[in-house]
Formats: structure tokens, sequence, C-alpha cells
């Protein structure tokens, strides 16, 4: 379902596309995003999206709604053809949407939950939407780097890093011994891994186009736990907003949804030509880790995306959702 830009729209010179832009980080990069041209939001939830469309129209600027869930690839290939439809002249893809599950659940294929939303839909997106991309344009993936084993932030806090055996191992929820003891936290960094290792195997594969990532930060005051408990969303309302700006010069990790939004924009927006640059919280280049810098794993995670992906290909050609074929 797409919900139209105002008829009273003069022509659009750009326009950039951004998932998850309801909430977090994603709600302040659309905004940010929308002083450069149009901004196609992909979501899930069409109220926020229209709330969110509204807004950003109510300051003279443009934006279309698009009805889609990332972790259904069938939802995810109806979203890339209504897009398209639109016939906007897109300038960039911002794959933001992104979460991590504490209580881990399966969609109706039967895929980690987690896995589905943070990879295969970013790459299932990216991939439908790469030819009618023009040249020059500008993907940006926004990733973790608690991918890293060598991490030293994400280490302390319990992470072991990304734990990929395979896409369709990942997918089941099956993860290389000796990760993290605690619960979601290798499946969030094994999906941040493989997003990763794709943006930078598309950079090498599709020269036309600049494919790079960004590492927002940690981000206290943002819902990325859709599962977080009670206490946890009363400290991301009322407390991390007054604590966070006090602790950010001592903690360079730390961040806020405006200044990851600076950084994604700068990035999204960017006509330097760089492509296959991974950004910090800063907007500097950093380094992934050594597994997600080798160009033979790159070239696997895409290689078995793509097949793993392919196998619900029919059902995207016969229009149907993960709900109707299981109901």
């Amino acid at each position: 379902m797409v919900t139209p830009i105002s008829q009273s729209q003069p022509a659009v010179s750009k326009a950039y596309i951004i998932t998850g832009p309801t909430s977090g980080i994603g709600r302040a990069t659309a905004l940010q995003v929308a002083e450069h041209g149009t901004v196609v939001l992909v979501g899930r939830d069409p109220r926020k999206l229209e709330e969110l469309q509204q807004t950003i129209e109510k300051k003279g600027q443009y934006a279309v709604s698009v009805v889609c869930d990332l972790s259904d690839p069938v939802s995810v290939a109806r979203a890339a053809a209504e897009i398209t439809a639109l016939q906007l002249p897109l300038a960039g893809l911002v794959n933001n949407a992104g979460i991590r599950q504490t209580h881990p659940t399966k969609n109706a294929l039967g895929w980690d939950m987690t896995f589905a939303t943070n990879h295969l839909g970013p790459f299932a997106l990216t991939d439908a939407l790469v030819p009618n991309l023009p040249d020059g344009a500008n993907v940006v993936f926004v990733v973790s780097a608690v991918e890293d084993p060598e991490r030293k932030p994400a280490v302390a806090v319990g992470f072991r890093g990304g734990r990929y055996l395979s896409a369709e191992a990942s997918a089941r929820g099956d993860w290389k011994p000796g990760g993290s003891k605690t619960n979601g936290f290798d499946s969030y960094a094994t999906s941040k891994q493989a997003e990763l290792a794709a943006a930078m195997a598309f950079a090498r594969v599709t020269p036309r186009l600049r494919f790079n990532a960004v590492e927002p930060g940690l981000n206290l005051t943002t819902s990325l736990g859709r599962d977080d408990g009670a206490f946890v969303r009363t400290l991301q309302r009322f407390v991390f907003p007054l604590l966070v700006p006090a602790l950010m010069p001592f903690i360079k990790i730390l961040s806020t949804p405006k200044r990851a939004a600076r950084v994604i924009t700068k990035v999204l927006v960017d006509e330097s030509g760089k492509t296959g640059v991974y950004y910090d919280e800063r907007g500097h280049p950093m380094m992934g880790s050594t597994l997600v810098r080798d160009p033979k794993f790159q070239d696997r995670v895409l290689a078995e995306t793509r097949a793993l992906l392919s196998t619900v290909s029919k059902l995207a050609s016969a229009g149907r959702t993960l709900t109707d074929e299981s109901c």
C-alpha cells in the first residue's frame, strides 16, 4: 500500500528511500533527508507512516509512504515494485530498519526474525531496487560494530561477535558455537555481520553505484529491542535522554539519533563517489572484523543470501505474503 505524495508537489529533483523511519535513528534521518528531496518512507505501521508523512509535509517538504514488513521477503518484493511504480528520480537508499530480540521469534517461513529483518529484508530490497537506481546513487547500510569479536565495548557487555555459519543456518537460528550467554546477542551480531559483508560485496560487484555502511554508535534512547521490558522502556524515554548528552564527551561510542542521522544523511547525499567505506559514529572510516573484510567471505554471504531468498521467489511472483502462505 502506497500513501501518495501531495498533489501540490512540484517536480521532484531527487528521492531517497528510508526503511524503519518511524522511530529513533530512522525518524531523525527521514526528517533530515527531507531537506534534500522527497523521502520514500518504508515501514510496517501505516498509522505511524502517515503521521510522519504529515509531519514532513507540514514543513513544506515531501514524502510518500510504502507499507512493508522487512521480515517477509514477499512483502519486500511487493514494496520494491510499488516504489519502482512511483517513477520517482531515486537517488539513494538507507537500509536502517532493524530489531534486537531477547526472546527470539520466527516468521511464517520459520526464519529467525532478527536475521530476517536485519539482513535478509534489506538485502532483498536492495537487490530488487539496484536495477532502478541511477549510476552514482548511494546505498547506505546501518550496521553495528558488535559483529566484531575484538570490539572491546561490545565484548564488555556480553557480545562475542558474529557467529555466521551460512545464510540458511542463520535463518534457522543456528550460530557458530562459543557465542554470547545473553539471549538474542548472537542473532543480532550475526545479522549485522552478514549485512556489513553484503554491503562490501555489493560495492565490489556493482561499481556503478555507491555502497557504504555506517556504525551509528550506542544509541540508548532508541527502541531497537521491541521486546524490552517496561523498566528499560522507561529508562529510554525519561532517563537516557538526560544522561547521554552529559556522557558523550567522555564515552566516544555514545550517540543520539540526531547525531547518527547527520552522519547517515551526509553519506547518503555525498557526491564524491566513495564506495565500500565503513563509517563510525562520527563519520570517520573504520575497520570491520577480520572476517567481514575478507572478500571471499563477502562473496559467500552474497551468494548464500541470494540462494536462500530464491526459495521464496515463487511466492513473490504470485504476490502472496508469508501470512497468506501459512493460512
